[in-house]
């Protein structure tokens, strides 16, 4: 084997041990609780060597930052072209990916205790939910869609700040129709007044 190939693993064994970790995080923070997992837990269940864990991410809390910024957002909803149907969609799918087994863990990791770290964190976190509803609103522009839609500020503020603050807060009634509720009331403070 030459040189070239022995330092090049496309889909390699470091790209097999990061799914194999974030997989074993998940399950386990479904499971017991971010607040009980460890990292020689999450690689019991990995099958990788703790040593590995510690040299590579150091805290549960930086395991799971990095498993958030990764999961992205597959599975959230195609775009079906109404401002309010769209919105409503992906403030949805937001509460159901925060609300699911170890997806509010996933937001807490980010706020590590470093100050600096948690400023990164949270930083990452507002720009994927930023990137989540920038399509939604630059669509709707596009379209020339009267009332005009929205600023991306007035959606974190009315839709996701609330969301967010609610789950982390686990106040109850933090439903879809909850969600259906503030996208409503955002979108008739767009109509005009008669």
């Amino acid at each position: 084997m030459n040189a070239d190939a022995s330092t090049k693993r496309p889909g390699g064994r470091s790209t097999r041990v990061r799914a194999a970790v974030h997989s074993a995080a998940v399950a386990l923070v479904g499971e017991v609780g971010a607040d009980q997992v460890t990292l020689p837990a999450v690689a019991r269940r990995a099958g990788v060597n703790s040593s590995t864990l510690y040299r590579r991410w150091g805290t549960v809390a930086a395991l799971l930052a990095d498993v958030a910024q990764h999961r992205g957002d597959a599975g959230a909803p195609p775009l079906v072209g109404d401002l309010r149907t769209d919105l409503e969609n992906q403030a949805v799918w937001t509460l159901a990916e925060l609300s699911r087994p170890g997806g509010i863990a996933f937001f807490r990791a980010e706020v590590a205790p470093d100050v600096d770290e948690r400023h990164d964190g949270l930083r990452e976190c507002l720009r994927r939910v930023s990137e989540r509803f920038r399509p939604v609103l630059d669509a709707a522009r596009e379209r020339g869609d009267a009332p005009p839609p929205p600023s991306l500020e007035q959606v974190l503020d009315r839709i996701i700040a609330p969301l967010y603050f609610r789950v982390v807060f686990s106040i109850p009634g933090t439903d879809e129709a909850y969600v259906r509720d503030l996208v409503a009331e955002l979108s008739g403070k767009l109509q005009p007044e008669r």
